[in-house]
């Protein structure tokens, strides 16, 4: 009896599981907007952090930045900072970073193209985005490649159809189109395949201007209705140790004017670009942080920006940057700001193993018990970034998922606790059949994406595959079946015509 019951249950279970045949769900849990369950786990005193602080501070002050960007030199000297152009160091002063911190937002509300697709960056709240920047592209059929618009459509479509994954990124680069043109073709795969919160490219003013207006129009927005709400986003990085180029402060300057979040990160490996201890690492980028944050509050106060951590370390045999690891795990921990802030996952792994999943999975735990805003690289990064994966981003979703379902509240009403659920069975019975078991089980429990809880005979019938191998027929079934969102593709024509004017015209050149 115990074992037809069990049987039955199981049915129903693959019946309603998504699997390698597409299948969905019955299960409809919320992943869209998710709240940080846990408390922040930090590693560092209060005394400490202070230290670190004022480190930070006395780095700017004392040493400076080296600013490349002749117009962030301006702004920045505008405004009371030291500025030698000779050197182009600007030494900034901490009551100028004190000003800024007091006027960066700590919640900004980033419009998606619908309105279940807002998000709130705010402290509490998390956020996680795919593997991102990468140079290549790998699965199993096709093999490691470099990035393609294909691609890079392809990867959008995944992201937009799992809800664990709040926002698109630039998760490969398009190299079979030329930069002139790049930022039309990928804005476009944005904007017509999903409804998510879109990413820019900082790659100089022409090439954001553009960016900007198919958002705009993508959108239905007057520029003014754009410049009053953030509906996109970019990823600022440091030349570290202490350096901000052109085009990254440019990116800074276009993105604050224009109301627009700007993800401003350091990345400091320690060994290399950094100090080689966690602390010393940590203050560097607090410092170089803070002096992007600075430059973006001085040309608009009240600029949404989110403060960037994604310290790692080195290995000193070989150079080579590493993930996952404790250190890693140790830096994330231990950045602190009152801002909204973000984190980043990943992997130096060169293949979706089981390297790749423990690191990738402390990296995301680190971030988790941080209380990061939001995490970058949290699904599908390989080889420190790169390649990304379409079985890693499948088997990363499972960790992501798993993490969502701890963020839901767990009922302990009366009926939860089953006092009568316990009195219907009896000792040595079994509840697979109990009337609370019956009315609960479709969606009880966690349904796995790509997990298999069958047992090894079944598992060697169905094939004997890997977690890496079940999640190619994932990827490749969800891919066949893609629908953009309706108010998605519909923005084809108006973002062709605007695509087509700006050929013609010559498109836009990255700046360096």
């Amino acid at each position: 009896m115990v074992e037809d019951v069990a049987r039955d249950l199981r049915r129903e279970r693959r019946r309603g599981r998504t699997s390698e045949a597409g299948s969905e769900s019955s299960r409809r849990p919320n992943y869209r907007s998710l709240k940080n369950p846990f408390l922040p786990q930090p590693i560092f005193s209060e005394d400490q952090v202070a230290a670190i602080h004022d480190t930070a501070l006395r780095v700017l002050e004392e040493l400076g930045i080296k600013v490349l960007l002749p117009e962030a030199r301006h702004v920045l000297a505008g405004a009371g900072a030291l500025v030698d152009e000779d050197s182009q160091m600007v030494r900034i002063g901490r009551d100028m970073v004190e000003a800024a911190l007091a006027s960066a937002p700590r919640s900004i509300r980033a419009h998606g193209g619908a309105r279940d697709r807002d998000l709130m960056l705010e402290l509490g709240s998390m956020t996680f985005l795919a593997g991102a920047g990468a140079p290549n592209v790998t699965d199993l059929e096709r093999g490691r490649r470099p990035g393609t618009l294909a691609a890079y459509e392809e990867l959008t479509k995944l992201i937009q159809h799992f809800d664990v994954l709040h926002m698109l990124c630039p998760s490969i680069e398009s190299q079979d189109v030329d930069n002139r043109f790049r930022h039309y073709a990928v804005n476009r795969a944005q904007l017509t395949l999903s409804d998510k919160f879109p990413f820019v490219f900082a790659r100089g003013t022409p090439q954001v201007d553009d960016s900007f207006e198919m958002v705009r129009l993508a959108r239905g927005l007057s520029e003014d209705e754009f410049r009053a709400g953030a509906h996109c986003y970019t990823v600022i990085n440091t030349n570290s140790p202490r350096q901000l180029d052109i085009p990254m402060a440019q990116g800074i300057i276009d993105f604050a004017r224009a109301g627009q979040v700007s993800i401003i990160t350091p990345f400091c490996l320690a060994g290399a670009m950094a100090p080689i201890t966690v602390a010393g690492a940590l203050t560097l980028q607090h410092a170089e942080a803070l002096a992007g944050l600075t430059l973006a509050q001085i040309v608009r106060p009240g600029a949404p920006v989110v403060y960037g951590s994604f310290s790692s370390n080195v290995d000193m045999k070989s150079g080579a940057p590493a993930f996952g690891t404790p250190e890693h795990v140790k830096a994330t921990l231990g950045a602190f700001t009152g801002l909204p802030w973000r984190s980043g996952g990943g992997s130096a792994a060169n293949i979706s193993d089981a390297q790749a999943a423990h690191e990738t999975q402390f990296a995301l735990w680190g971030s988790v018990l941080a209380g990061a805003t939001v995490c970058i690289h949290a699904a599908g990064w390989l080889e420190g970034g790169l390649s990304v994966s379409y079985e890693k981003l499948i088997t990363d979703i499972e960790a992501l998922q798993t993490v969502a379902e701890l963020c839901a509240r767990t009922p302990g009403d009366e009926d939860s606790i089953g006092f009568e659920a316990i009195a219907e069975v009896q000792p040595g019975g079994h509840f697979f059949s109990a009337g609370h078991t019956m009315a609960r089980y479709r969606t009880a429990f966690y349904e796995p994406l790509v997990a298999d809880w069958s047992n090894f005979g079944n598992w060697t019938q169905a094939g004997s595959k890997s977690a890496t191998e079940r999640a190619t027929g994932i990827w490749k079934r969800l891919l066949a079946d893609f629908q953009p969102p309706a108010s998605a593709a519909a923005t084809a024509s108006v973002l062709d015509e605007f695509i087509a004017r700006r050929t013609e015209e010559g498109g836009a050149a990255p700046v360096s």
